[in-house]
């Protein structure tokens, strides 16, 4: 398995630890670098929402990149110990909060706060991505306004989605991968 690495921004070229196992499917530097680059100098000073945080690496590249703050969620004890330990190697611990809690039964909650990006990596094949996308809009305060959902999917699990709130506003694939961008309707969806 080759290594994770910050791509750009104040922790550029740090390597970042990885889950031991299988149960993450880390991004790719170059859907990483794509998305970065649709988001553009947005990620600064953003709130972050980091759904199925795995090892961190796109929080930790938000922030490297300038982002505000990085709430990163994941059930795996393994997940939350790498997330914290790559928050260390990286030194933005201090912008970043770590809750091992179950990501959908996160979203059912009344949010605190909302975000300007939800980024939502599920594991693969279990249509997990799309009750995410549902729950947010259900509950479109996860999202601040002009925020994004993200979701990150093989293509053969996209299916077309019955939002009430929320669009579809943009949608790139790279090899086996597909970012998905979701918007509140009427905000400014596809902004940068």
């Amino acid at each position: 398995m080759s290594g994770i690495r910050v791509i750009s921004g104040t922790a550029r070229g740090r390597r970042l630890k990885q889950v031991s196992g299988n149960g993450t499917r880390p991004i790719t530097d170059r859907v990483k670098e794509a998305l970065f680059n649709i988001i553009g100098l947005n990620v600064q000073g953003s709130a972050v929402l980091d759904l199925f945080g795995g090892t961190g690496s796109v929080g930790i590249e938000a922030l490297s990149r300038g982002a505000g703050n990085v709430v990163f969620l994941d059930t795996r004890l393994r997940a939350i110990e790498t997330i914290r330990d790559n928050l260390s190697l990286t030194g933005f611990g201090d912008r970043a909060e770590v809750l091992r809690r179950d990501a959908l039964v996160h979203l059912k909650m009344p949010p605190h706060r909302g975000f300007d990006y939800v980024y939502i990596a599920p594991p693969q094949y279990q249509g997990l991505w799309s009750i995410a996308v549902e729950r947010i809009d259900s509950v479109p305060a996860w999202l601040n306004p002009g925020g994004w959902a993200v979701a990150q999917i093989n293509p053969s699990e996209f299916a077309e989605l019955r939002l009430r709130k929320l669009a579809l506003f943009d949608q790139r694939r790279y090899g086996n991968t597909m970012l998905c961008f979701f918007a509140v309707v009427g905000s400014n969806e596809g902004q940068s």
